[in-house]
């Protein structure tokens, strides 16, 4: 209850940009580790050729969807449970850390079934012909049962960051993605007595990292922080916290899940122009999560600033953290897209000798990235929206960020320009979207702050 306390006074009262930099370096240090899961897959299939590393890129779009409900689920905890914590309702957070277990665990299991189900019709709908399917099935039916544990991970750190502890569940990512990265070439390749397992091999090493991993955070939530109750909920805490948590955290998950779909219907546009491009493509996703990774850091260490400062109506500090962020990010990924730009020719050969692999990797790396900083501003707009319990705006910006401006405008570049043009098209509806994300978040701030004035003279 002390630690609750403490944790309150210091987001509320303290230094705004102290606590951004204290909560966000270690979120820097697990989500790296956290998203090299992909990328060190990614590093160690490429090795077994063009056509598994083709194979592993088309399950992109679907192993994110598990994650972006996982993602959203996680943001409704943190904004339910934060937002009890700045207005000093203890009992409350815990009830609504104990039922988002529960909740994730159930709509996990409910998600990765109907993936399964209609697993064949999913890629090929995404243009995987069927000596692709494979592989691609073989890597999904193992990966699919173990996406559970997964989004039960992030929905339990989820709770751990909306009490200002950002450090353990780095260091829990960081554990997980090491022992991942181990596993890999044995079980890939096969080393003695252990069998070689080909692409499977990295799903089961994803997998056993995530168990090891799950069974770690369930013991410290439970039993050694007791920031979740071990009982079962009661029927009425389900309803009310429930109501609270998925009012968020559904609407979120949507946001999130515009990803994947956008991804999917990305993959196909360029699945037009074959294979290698497709191969081509896959490596520049799983490289964008560390490129981006500042901005995804700042996504789960926002949040929790935010939402407790606007449980105390401190909406001062509410506008100061955001625009803070802003400012910081947009100049980060400005940095960064030269770094990547010169770059570029070396980390295509990392992954393939194909001329024409690589070739899409650095068209990709020159001109995508520069959309990273606008991408930015899109994410901490949704991220701040929902800590301040306005899922549907979030929402609606993902929506319209996909469907009316990222992937609309990357289809009309390829007609006219190749796949220059789709990259470029994608930049630009990332602009536009940026524009739209600063004028929805201060109109949002701007209504609270009126309706506090008002609150004030009744």
């Amino acid at each position: 209850m002390s630690q609750n306390t403490n944790t309150r006074n210091n987001l509320v009262e303290g230094s705004i940009q102290q606590s951004l930099i204290r909560m966000t370096l270690p979120m820097i240090v697990g989500m790296l580790f956290l998203f090299t899961f992909s990328l060190v897959d990614t590093w160690f299939i490429s090795l077994l050729g063009t056509d598994s590393l083709a194979a592993i890129s088309f399950t992109f779009p679907v192993t994110f969807t598990v994650t972006s409900l996982a993602i959203g689920l996680g943001i409704g905890a943190a904004a339910v449970v934060g937002k009890c914590l700045g207005s000093s309702k203890f009992d409350e957070a815990k009830q609504a850390a104990t039922v988002i277990n529960y909740i994730s665990f159930g709509l996990a299991a409910m998600l990765a079934t109907c993936l399964w189900w209609f697993m064949e019709s999913i890629f090929s709908l995404m243009g995987a012909d069927q000596a692709l399917y494979g592989a691609i099935s073989s890597y999904m039916n193992i990966w699919l049962p173990g996406s559970v544990l997964v989004v039960c991970i992030m929905s339990g750190n989820s709770v751990l960051r909306a009490c200002g502890d950002t450090k353990t569940p780095s260091l829990l990512m960081a554990a997980a993605g090491l022992l991942n990265a181990l596993l890999d070439p044995l079980l890939i390749f096969g080393l003695g007595p252990i069998p070689e397992l080909g692409i499977a091999g990295a799903a089961w090493a994803t997998v056993i990292a995530w168990s090891v991993g799950f069974v770690y955070l369930m013991y410290l939530l439970i039993a050694k922080r007791e920031l979740v109750s071990g009982k079962l909920p009661s029927i009425e805490a389900l309803k009310q916290s429930g109501r609270d948590m998925l009012r968020i955290g559904l609407p979120a998950a949507g946001a999130n899940i515009m990803t994947p779909l956008a991804g999917g219907v990305m993959t196909a546009i360029v699945a037009g122009f074959g294979g290698n491009a497709v191969a081509a493509y896959g490596v520049g996703a799983r490289l964008e999560p560390i490129a981006t990774l500042l901005v995804l850091a700042m996504s789960s260490s926002l949040p929790p600033v935010i939402s407790q400062n606007f449980g105390a109506g401190r909406l001062d500090r509410v506008k100061e953290a955001y625009d803070l962020s802003i400012r910081f990010i947009s100049l980060w990924q400005l940095g960064l897209y030269v770094l990547l730009a010169l770059a570029a020719p070396m980390v295509a050969s990392v992954f393939s000798e194909d001329n024409d692999v690589t070739g899409t990797i650095n068209l990709f790396l020159w001109i995508l990235p520069l959309g990273y900083g606008l991408q930015g501003i899109i994410i901490l707009t949704n991220s701040s929206l929902n800590a301040m319990h306005k899922p549907a705006s979030a929402l609606y910006l993902s929506i319209a960020r996909f469907f009316v401006f990222y992937v609309p405008f990357a289809w009309v570049g390829s007609l006219y320009y190749g796949l220059g043009g789709f990259f470029a098209g994608a930049v630009g509806g990332n602009l536009l979207m940026a524009a739209i994300s600063l004028r929805t978040f201060n109109r949002a701030l701007a209504a609270e702050q009126q309706a506090q004035k008002l609150a004030s003279f009744t």
